[in-house]
């Protein structure tokens, strides 16, 4: 119960802090482009940090050999979940008889595949599990992380933009990831000895602000939209119904019905019962297509999260 009483707490300062972001910008107290400046800084500097943090200092031989197991079920777990992209997207976008609908069905696939473990599910195990738990919910979301730089970007870039091969490469090999692996051999040769402490002390305060200063930029973002367009968005609460309880629950039932550990259970729900991400924002804004929807996700699956998450929380690993 007590890390229920966590949960509740992590999501309500995450929540507070995107109505800080919301109001801020609502309030035009923040400079023009604000939400591309805070964007940069969190997925180039901040994220990086953090996954550098994590994995060197978590990262040795046998902490790796001992959750190995984590990456082949997050390996698992993310084919089924495209698969249910797939699937589940045709439901909200049944005719794609022109390239603007293929486009929203494209929209809907990546949220119904993806939820947002980068910032939001890295943000509440950081606050509640530390950064040993950070490590291997890392080592879980790892296949999830390679997928949303490759798949993923191909699946939200419109038609008329798809980007090149190289530029392909060039996100696969995006700055958290290349932080990751580094953190990953820095960990492993424990090199980090050889780091100076000062500089060690600045990545490590650099990681603490990855947490709010996304939700403030999630905040941020959506008050560059219309608020009441985005909250009539029907088909996004139906999207956000299943982002956040009937996907995940269907992932731990499954889970539960096989007698898998329950640390394994609450990885995969932190994985996929978060709400739906920034980057149906951020990578349909970088090639010129369609944002409201995804604003409208975020939003909307964003504020109900913050009941859902500690209601799932409780009902698979405190009830059952």
């Amino acid at each position: 119960m007590e890390i229920f009483y966590l949960t509740v707490d992590v999501m309500l300062m995450m929540f507070l802090l995107m109505i800080t972001g919301f109001l801020l910008q609502r309030k035009k107290f923040l400079p023009a482009k604000s939400d591309i400046t805070l964007a940069r800084l969190t997925t180039y500097i901040l994220v990086p940090a953090l996954n550098f943090h994590t994995w060197s200092s978590n990262c040795t031989v046998s902490t790796f050999k001992e959750n190995s197991n984590l990456i082949l079920w997050g390996a698992g777990s993310i084919v089924i979940a495209v698969g249910l992209g797939y699937l589940l997207c045709r439901f909200f976008v049944r005719n794609v008889s022109n390239e603007a609908k293929a486009y929203q069905r494209n929209i809907y696939k990546y949220a119904m595949t993806f939820a947002n473990f980068g910032y939001i599910g890295t943000y509440i195990v950081l606050g509640i599990w530390g950064s040993e738990g950070l490590f291997k919910f890392s080592m879980f979301t790892l296949s999830l992380s390679f997928m949303t730089a490759s798949w993923g970007v191909y699946v939200l870039v419109p038609k008329t933009s798809k980007p090149s091969f190289g530029t392909m490469i060039k996100n696969f090999f995006s700055p958290p990831i290349i932080g990751l692996l580094l953190g990953c051999v820095f960990g492993i040769f424990e090199l980090t000895q050889y780091i100076p402490d000062f500089i060690m002390r600045a990545v490590s305060n650099a990681a603490n602000c990855m947490g709010p200063v996304s939700m403030v930029l999630a905040g941020v973002v959506i008050g560059n939209y219309n608020f009441q367009e985005l909250i009539t968005k029907k088909k996004v609460y139906v999207a956000s119904l299943f982002r956040l309880i009937l996907i995940p629950a269907t992932f731990i039932l499954v889970l539960r019905a096989f007698h898998i550990n329950e640390e394994m259970i609450t990885w995969m729900l932190m994985a996929y019962a978060t709400p739906m991400g920034l980057n149906t924002i951020i990578y349909p804004a970088s090639y010129s297509g369609d944002t409201q929807t995804g604003a409208a996700m975020t939003l909307i699956s964003t504020t109900l999260s913050v009941i859902t998450i500690p209601l799932m929380y409780f009902l698979f690993l405190v009830l059952l």
